[in-house]
């Protein structure tokens, strides 16, 4: 048989099934040194799932309490320990409000919950109402531990419903419990309103609920959750124009640029943008936007013909070698220009002294047929569109959104 060294040669390469056929005190003994590779001794964790040899629960706890070991390895441990009562009382401790591994907190709520731990109730709710997957997963689970432990009415009544993270719980669990979460959609958070309207699966009770939402932000809540069940894009579109198409105004943003951003943006935008932007996406037509090949061909023609000797056009994931985005790189002599992918808009690395970019490339790209984005049109922040970008999950400016790049 393989030993560990060999079933988890290198970081990220655990053979798992062959993992799960090593002792199980071997395994424990492994993880609990933390002489080892901490990317060794987690997939050795892992491996221990509901094996746990209970001699050595104490060795294992005791990495947990360390908080000097790698979080990745203490959140194992938390999960295959989970259920010891033993670790209560640590956990509980107001110094765990100090730990700082990423991750970890929440594992903390997570195995609290599934100890039964009612105290966590509030923290576990703003934990499940994280826009990160992730956390949403850790706090979900906590609360669903409790709730199958002593019963949702009375996890509920450790809540309130003031904060929009105990609506949100308020909402999942009833929605869990069949019953009917369209009232959700008139709630004043965003975040909640969006959450009702992704678990109501009747479309003949949202069309009824049309005529008594009372706020027009619940109207269009409603009609993107109808549209989502239906795909009824003239039923969508009916009920905008009834609404008197509503759309959240943007001083100083043009129709043109306006229309680029909503089509890329809108439909997967965050969940606490203005559904206006959502409807508005599904109601009117995309731009029509040139073929990348002939629009860079376009750019790089202009360029060449302006003597400013460009290279070929490179993809902003490529020119930042990580990630990707909206646009692309064309390296020439008058610096970087750039080429967005959502339409013939063109910028530049802006030089110092603010000249708006390179004057011979916006003149030749201009004669081509592009538009520049210059800093006062680059800097308008397009209100209520929340997007991700770099953890943030907020409205950005026209530059940003037309020349995006993530990693």
């Amino acid at each position: 048989m393989r030993n560990i060294e060999e079933l988890v040669p290198e970081a990220g390469q655990a053979d798992a099934v062959g993992l799960r056929g090593v002792d199980a005190a071997e395994l424990a003994r492994y993880a609990a040194d933390p002489a080892h590779p901490w990317w060794r001794r987690r997939p050795c964790v892992h491996a221990l799932a509901g094996r746990v040899p209970e001699g050595h629960v104490a060795d294992l706890i005791a990495r947990v309490r360390d908080s000097g070991d790698v979080g990745e390895v203490r959140i194992a441990l938390l999960d295959v320990l989970a259920g010891r009562e033993e670790l209560l009382p640590w956990l509980r401790h107001e110094d765990r409000r100090q730990e700082e591994s990423y991750g970890l907190p929440g594992a903390i709520l997570k195995a609290r919950g599934l100890l039964g731990d009612r105290s966590a109730v509030a923290e576990l709710a703003a934990l499940a109402a994280s826009p990160g997957p992730p956390q949403q997963a850790l706090g979900e689970a906590g609360l669903d531990a409790l709730v199958s432990r002593y019963g949702a009415e009375a996890v509920l009544a450790d809540v309130g419903d003031e904060r929009p993270e105990d609506r949100a719980f308020r909402i999942r669990t009833r929605h869990r419990s069949g019953v009917d979460v369209t009232d959700g959609l008139a709630d004043a958070d965003r975040g909640v309103a969006y959450l009702a309207q992704s678990l109501v699966s009747d479309a003949d009770r949202l069309r009824r609920y049309l005529a008594e939402a009372p706020t027009t932000e619940a109207k269009l809540w409603t009609a993107f959750a109808l549209h989502r069940l239906t795909g009824d894009a003239a039923e969508t579109r009916t009920i905008y124009d009834g609404l008197g198409r509503p759309r959240v105004e943007v001083v100083g943003l043009d129709e043109e640029v306006r229309s680029a951003i909503v089509h890329a943006y809108a439909g997967g935008c965050q969940r606490d943008s203005d559904p206006r932007w959502r409807v508005e996406a599904l109601c009117t037509d995309p731009p029509v936007v040139l073929n990348e090949d002939e629009r860079l061909r376009r750019a790089t023609a202009a360029l060449t013909a302006a003597g400013l000797a460009p290279r070929a056009p490179i993809s902003c994931g490529e020119f930042h070698q990580q990630g990707g985005g909206t646009y692309h790189v064309i390296a020439c002599g008058a610096g970087e220009v750039f080429v967005s992918t959502l339409g013939m808009f063109a910028s530049a690395a802006e030089p110092e002294g603010g000249t708006e970019g390179p004057a011979a490339a916006r003149e030749a790209l201009a004669a081509a047929g592009f538009r520049w984005i210059d800093t006062t049109t680059g800097a308008i922040r397009v209100t209520d569109l929340c997007v991700y970008h770099f953890g943030g999950r907020r409205p950005l400016d026209v530059d940003t959104l037309l020349f995006y790049w993530q990693d």
